[in-house]
């Protein structure tokens, strides 16, 4: 109506419709008192809708205007997954790796190889070593001919553990300590090899096929030990007066013990070590015979001959074993334990492999950025000649399209070229040259060939 306000018509309307009409209760505009001398002024209207802190919001801080835009979420490429995958298998095989070389390492002051006393493995001789040190007899280990020599006398008793595997001068050391010392020697399944110097009128006869024998001598360590794993190896003959053949193997003795030049010297020739390992000692009378051919003298000296006291042409048996017989026994357990456990690694990796799935780039590259990158590339390698060979490869490929030269003959000037000259119209121009000619010598004349190409396909294209 004339003559009424805006805001008298908005309370009249408010007045005429009833409470059942009413959505929700309103509130009019209150005017705040102002300050004096000045007109009062209308209070903003409140929010329609005031909502409480949400969770983690602090109180008192307003509340977000506008669409809440949720986070996206984050994508991991198959780069990412796959580098993340060999870094857990690295540190998992690091680990084990350096778990096996610790084990190995405490392991170390325990396992040192055939017939070594300090050795607990079923091959090493630890076992006759204790017995020998409870019944007083003390154990050195030496690895050097020297060692050996300097080390004898009348209280000691020598044992080589590989006389083969000596050479020429190591075998005459031990010799003259033979002569010598007036003590024991005892060698282990010498061969003919080294029977010549360190035992000369002694050779072997063949190999005793059986493994467990019978003394059947006067020998008084022989005697009181009984039948012993003497053969298996070697036996041998001999004519020298004074010698003592005990363990026969069809006629043949597997120990001989013979006497030498110095008064209460001997030398004993055991044709097997077997008496003297860990895992055989508790057989028959093995113990008993071993500590009466080693413990006849206080001292003991473990001759086991190093690489340096080797004989290079003498086989020592090596080249008969297989890799798997020349890895320690600790080693193979080891090696065994990382196969299993990149096993069980490479089958649990497996097990979260799925279907391959095809994931958008993050980024796109444009195909003209590529070129631009690989041009600068040609750029800076100074390659105009890589460059001018793909611009003319590609301008023959499009030309030879156009003038209907098959694919296989694009690169061919016989082909190419009289197809295209036909189609030009304008002045006559060296199109061999162009298509197949020589590098440009600098920048200049390579964005010079470009132009001339680009010219040359324009006309073919519009002739």
């Amino acid at each position: 109506m004339p003559g009424r306000s805006p805001q008298g018509a908005e309370r009249t309307a408010a007045a005429r419709s009833g409470p059942e009409n009413r959505s929700a209760p309103e509130e009019t505009p209150r005017r705040a008192p102002g300050p004096a001398g000045t007109a009062p002024t209308a209070a903003a209207p409140a929010p329609a809708e005031a909502p409480g802190p949400g969770p983690g919001q602090a109180p008192g801080t307003g509340p977000r205007t506008g669409p809440r835009t949720e986070p996206a979420p984050r994508r991991t490429t198959p780069i990412r997954r796959a580098t993340r995958r060999v870094r857990r298998t690295a540190a998992v095989l690091a680990v084990l790796a350096t778990g096996a070389v610790i084990l190995a390492a405490l392991n170390s002051g325990t396992r040192h190889g055939h017939l070594d006393p300090r050795s607990a493995d079923p091959a090493g001789s630890r076992a006759v070593a204790e017995l020998l040190k409870d019944r007083g007899v003390t154990t050195r280990v030496v690895t050097t001919a020297r060692e050996a020599a300097a080390a004898t006398g009348p209280r000691t008793t020598l044992l080589v553990t590989d006389p083969d595997r000596l050479g020429a001068t190591q075998r005459s050391v031990i010799r003259s300590a033979i002569d010598l010392s007036g003590g024991r020697t005892v060698l282990l399944a010498p061969g003919d090899h080294s029977l010549s110097e360190l035992s000369p009128g002694v050779r072997t006869d063949g190999d005793a096929p059986d493994d467990v024998l019978a003394p059947r001598c006067d020998l008084p360590a022989a005697t009181s030990a009984g039948r012993a794993g003497t053969g298996g190896d070697l036996r041998y003959t001999t004519a020298l007066p004074g010698a003592t053949a005990c363990y026969p193997s069809s006629g043949r003795p597997t120990l001989l013990v013979l006497p030498t030049g110095t008064t209460g010297g001997d030398t004993v020739l055991l044709g097997s070590g077997t008496v003297l390992l860990n895992e055989s000692l508790a057989e028959e009378g093995n113990a008993s015979l071993a500590l009466q051919l080693l413990g006849s003298r206080p001292d003991l000296v473990w001759y086991m001959p190093s690489l340096a006291d080797s004989d290079p042409s003498a086989g020592s048996g090596d080249e008969d074993k297989s890799l798997f017989e020349l890895v320690p026994a600790g080693w193979s357990w080891a090696l065994f334990q990382l196969f299993l456990a990149a096993v069980l690694a490479a089958l649990w990796r497996a097990r979260r492999l799925g279907p391959l799935v095809t994931e958008r780039l993050p980024v796109a590259v444009r195909a003209s950025e590529t070129t631009e990158g690989r041009a600068r590339l040609y750029r800076k390698a100074g390659a105009r000649d890589r460059a001018s060979a793909v611009l003319r490869a590609a301008t023959r490929e499009r030309l030879a399209a156009l003038v209907g030269v098959p694919p296989a003959q694009a690169h061919e000037p016989a082909a190419l070229v009289p197809a295209v000259s036909a189609r030009l119209t304008g002045e006559p121009r060296d199109v061999t040259a162009l298509l197949f000619g020589t590098t440009p010598s600098d920048d200049a004349a390579l964005v010079a060939l470009a132009d001339h190409l680009d010219a040359l396909e324009r006309e073919v294209r519009t002739s």
